[in-house]
């Protein structure tokens, strides 16, 4: 049968459960002679006989029985289903994914949406740590984290962090040895540690800037690594200069157990933002998320 035919059918199913053209008009909201015309023209396409009129009474058919009974459990699974998806609107509840970088969900998503997650319970959250340039369209995730720098101009973007910098650092033990660099380039000088982007494949060139004047030194060492704790470990154990978040090293360069350079060469940048498609109206579930994360 086509698409259009299945409100014939739901209607065929009322009059069978309640036996009366009369109380299933009634309780469908429609002419008893729309109804009764209705139920012919599906009897007619189908080529059966569904119900038993009489003057007094409606009764099903051996065949009007056996649909009957075939619908009546499918479409009150679909209701059931019905209902709790619009229970979606009242409360959070669902999957909500974030495809965001490491650094990101340890330093400001993952703190931010612990609450979210106890006082939520039936919020299911997905994160999915990639430091790539994700399609969060095509590859199905609700959201993505990106710094504001590198955001696409159709998306819809909610800052998440404060404006935040990458620093040079290296142990004290490193220096003991070597001169401490002045300039960027003086880097080429020392072994430092490399970072692959995952984007491209290449090794990331660090960024420097000073009164205006912009400076990349693709750097050399022994040791490359795609984690921002891991390059923060090899440092304390003098592996070589990393160029890390501050808020990785903050408490290691207070505390002495790593020296910080080039310091007057690193200027904060955009923070964290969340981003997504569309500003259509979101499922409770997605509101909670995007309202904890939202920088205050």
């Amino acid at each position: 049968m086509a698409r259009q035919d299945f409100n014939d059918l739901l209607w065929f199913l009322a009059v069978a459960e309640e036996r009366s053209f009369t109380r299933a008009a009634a309780k469908l909201g429609v002419a008893q002679s729309t109804l009764s015309h209705a139920v012919k023209q599906l009897e007619a396409r189908m080529g059966l006989r569904l119900l038993s009129r009489t003057t007094r009474s409606v009764a099903t058919t051996e065949a009007g029985e056996r649909l009957k009974n075939s619908l009546a459990p499918r479409i009150s699974e679909i209701e059931t289903e019905i209902a709790g998806l619009m229970a979606y609107r009242d409360k959070p509840a669902g999957t909500v994914r974030i495809t965001l970088s490491e650094h990101a969900m340890e330093s400001v998503v993952w703190p931010k949406l612990l609450p979210v997650m106890r006082g939520y319970p039936d919020i299911l959250l997905e994160l999915n740590v990639n430091d790539g340039f994700r399609n969060i369209v095509e590859d199905g995730f609700d959201a993505g984290v990106r710094l504001g720098e590198a955001l696409e101009k159709d998306m819809i973007a909610v800052r998440i962090s404060a404006d935040w910098r990458l620093v040079a650092v290296a142990s004290p033990d490193y220096f003991a040895n070597r001169p401490i660099p002045d300039h960027p380039h003086d880097l080429m000088a020392h072994n430092c540690i490399g970072r692959r982007l995952e984007t491209v494949g290449r090794l990331y060139a660090w960024e420097f800037e000073k009164d205006g004047h912009e400076v990349r030194v693709r750097v050399e060492g022994q040791l490359i690594l795609n984690s921002s704790p891991a390059m923060v470990d090899a440092a304390l154990n003098g592996y070589g200069v990393a160029f890390v978040p501050e808020s990785l090293v903050d408490d290691h360069i207070k505390a002495g157990r790593l020296r910080l350079v080039l310091d007057d060469w690193s200027p904060k940048f955009a923070g964290y933002f969340l981003y997504y498609p569309s500003r259509r109206q979101n499922l409770p579930a997605f509101s909670a998320v995007v309202d904890a994360l939202r920088l205050r």
